[in-house]
């Protein structure tokens, strides 16, 4: 309904005050456009219920004769979530039209196999926001670093020492994304201690703070790390929610931003001396459809050391302190 509809309910109002007032209700109706009925149906509910009658309802029929039965629907569900299979084929199972079974799984919320968790086929709930900093997903991802003149990315598996034996050791991305407006914060750590993610958390905030988003809740994995007492004295105020446990799903946004990282940035190759990244691998730059790195942030040593390097276009030069690298994904 458009805002300068006759009939919204401030115009319903309006038509009852007139009627109130000791006006007929046919010369109210044809003053306001509309049939006598219908005003005469918008008096009588607002005799009735007052003020909550002038509200819309939903159209939706108080029973349906014609709809699925709940066996036949139980039925349906049941083969979606262990057979895993479509409504053609659920359809020739149990005798009913595949438009049917796709509305029943519609209804159930099983239409889409990605929506579902494929060993136990159980619907996978989805986190809404309303409002940027209602939620902020946090999560460490752990990268082997670079050993000197390339990994096995470079060499193939098999071809190049194991980590025992090159001693380059991890480096930690720490992110933070806000799960409304997907704005995030990145920095390359030494380690994933409780103190650590603690003092990113607290740089974090003030990073949204910079950027008018004020963070309510924090959503984290069970790792050690985060049940730190250090990390929840850096929380403060702020509510911290936990996943379940082996449910990363639940945390998917800080996890699917992990992906990307690691896909366009982290491990991306120089081919040979054109600068040219492979196909399907762009390398992660400024003003990216996908990505933007707002900032800079340091590689590992190793990296730095590396015949072949890996790396953004901005990276600093130098070993020095880590350098928050604010992202929107």
């Amino acid at each position: 309904m458009h805002a300068n509809a006759p009939l919204t309910v401030r115009g319903r109002m309006m038509l009852v005050e007139r009627i109130a007032s000791g006006r007929p209700v046919a010369h109210v109706a044809a003053e306001m456009g509309i049939s006598r009925k219908t005003a005469d149906n918008w008096w009588h509910r607002w005799l009735e219920e007052g003020s909550a009658g002038l509200e819309d309802r939903a159209s939706r029929p108080r029973r349906c004769p014609h709809r699925t039965p709940a066996h036949l629907e139980r039925r349906i569900v049941r083969l979606r979530r262990r057979r895993k299979l479509g409504p053609a084929r659920i359809s020739s199972i149990v005798g009913a039209p595949a438009s049917t079974v796709h509305q029943v799984l519609g209804r159930q919320g099983l239409n889409r196999p990605a929506w579902m968790d494929r060993p136990t086929g159980q619907v996978i709930r989805r986190i809404h926001t309303d409002r940027p900093g209602e939620l902020v997903h946090v999560d460490v991802k752990k990268l082997g670093r670079i050993p000197p003149g390339g990994g096995w990315r470079a060499h193939g598996r098999g071809n190049v020492p194991h980590q025992h034996t090159t001693q380059v050791g991890y480096d930690y991305v720490h992110s933070a994304i806000d799960a409304h407006s997907r704005i995030a914060s990145s920095e390359v750590l030494d380690d994933e201690r409780g103190p650590t993610c603690a003092s990113f958390w607290e740089r974090a905030e003030s990073f949204f703070t910079d950027h008018a988003i004020g963070v309510e809740a924090v959503l984290t994995d069970n790792a050690k790390n985060y049940l730190d007492k250090d990390f929840t004295k850096a929380l403060g105020v702020i509510k911290h929610r936990r996943i379940r446990p082996r449910r990363p799903q639940t945390n998917g946004k800080v996890e699917r931003f992990n992906r990307t990282l690691l896909d366009e940035w982290a491990y991306v190759r120089i081919c040979g001396s054109t600068g040219q990244t492979p196909r399907g691998a762009e390398r992660l730059t400024a003003g990216s459809t996908s990505t933007t790195i707002t900032g800079v942030t340091r590689l590992s040593e190793a990296s730095h050391r590396s015949s072949a390097p890996t790396c953004l276009d901005n990276t600093s030069s130098g070993g020095g302190s880590p350098i928050a690298s604010p992202v929107v994904a």
